[in-house]
């Protein structure tokens, strides 16, 4: 019986791997655009489908991430600004594109852009806090993707946006899994709301990998900078020794289980913009697989056992 379970399974996954290798014709006259491209994923992605031959729109913040795609790529790939917190700004870059693409339509969306601080315990911050990423991490995934949408819809393309792990399970406090959670939401409604119009919506939820979103740099200068502005009340509930014993899990626990090899997960977006029967949702990183997609679907009790386990301990209890 066991063995015939084990056969169905191995067969199950022969099939779809053999289902899913086609790609897409005519990748020549495919326009791709991809947000958050100046480091990570993003640009990765960028010149791994302009050498696939993909003509690719790459958004980045900063002049000095559309410099470095120029020298790296072919004359094939356009470059442009992008602050997706700005309306001017989204609608500048829609407008290009639409003169850009013409009567074809956009092929694909890949919403990348993301940032991961300020992240901390929920009482450690403010509305503002919140709004900051939430502009970056949600509205502006949403913003973009309504400004290009009419494009999509004309190519009968499709819209890939990245979420996290931590879009199903929520272990830490902050705007950070709001935004994934909210992510999550708007995939699943936008892909229903576009299945009409033949227009295929992916999601992608990344574990842990090497990136700005898991830089000890950038997530240390968080934790020392929000302890420096609480108030002493706080400050007194949590103890003095909480933030070393924080800085100790950035720099032993997330540096150690964050992956190196980002291919995985672009290897992922480009299933999703070039496969001919891309999957409705990716997991790259071992970690993902096999214990954070399984603990989002445990009962909340033992979730909350296994967290409250791993968790910082708070050094000085309220009487």
């Amino acid at each position: 019986m066991y063995l015939y379970l084990l056969g169905l399974v191995v067969l199950y996954y022969v099939y779809r791997w053999v289902r899913e290798l086609p790609r897409v014709p005519d990748k020549g006259s495919k326009y791709v655009f991809i947000t958050g491209c100046d480091t990570g994923f993003g640009n990765l992605l960028a010149r791994h489908l302009d050498k696939q031959g993909f003509r690719v729109i790459a958004a980045c913040f900063t002049e000095k991430g559309e410099e470095g795609l120029k020298k790296a790529c072919s004359s094939n790939l356009t470059t442009t600004h992008l602050d997706v917190r700005s309306k001017e700004s989204v609608a500048k870059v829609a407008a290009m594109i639409k003169d850009k693409v013409g009567q074809r339509g956009l092929w694909a969306l890949v919403n990348n852009a993301g940032v991961s601080v300020p992240t901390a315990p929920c009482d450690w911050l403010t509305i503002d806090d919140y709004k900051s990423m939430l502009e970056v991490n949600l509205n502006g995934v949403i913003a973009v993707t309504l400004s290009v949408l009419p494009l999509i819809k004309k190519a009968r393309g499709r819209v890939v946006n990245v979420a996290s792990v931590f879009g199903r399970i929520s272990v830490t406090g902050g705007p950070y899994t709001v935004s994934k959670y909210g992510v999550e939401a708007f995939n699943d409604s936008l892909r229903l709301n576009m299945a009409a119009f033949d227009v295929k919506v992916l999601c992608i939820e990344p574990g842990f990998f090497k990136t700005n979103v898991t830089d000890v740099t950038i997530l240390s200068k968080n934790v020392n900078d929000l302890w420096a502005r609480l108030p002493q009340d706080v400050k007194d509930d949590y103890g003095p020794e909480y933030v070393q014993k924080a800085l100790d899990v950035i720099m032993n626990e997330v540096s150690k289980i964050s992956d190196g090899d980002l291919m995985k997960v672009v290897s992922c977006m480009e299933h999703a913009v070039a496969a001919v029967r891309p999957r409705t949702r990716y997991s790259p990183g071992w970690d993902a697989k096999f214990f954070w997609l399984p603990l989002s679907y445990m009962p909340t009790c033992v979730s909350d056992y296994i967290m409250g386990k791993q968790s910082i301990p708070i050094a000085r209890q309220m009487q």
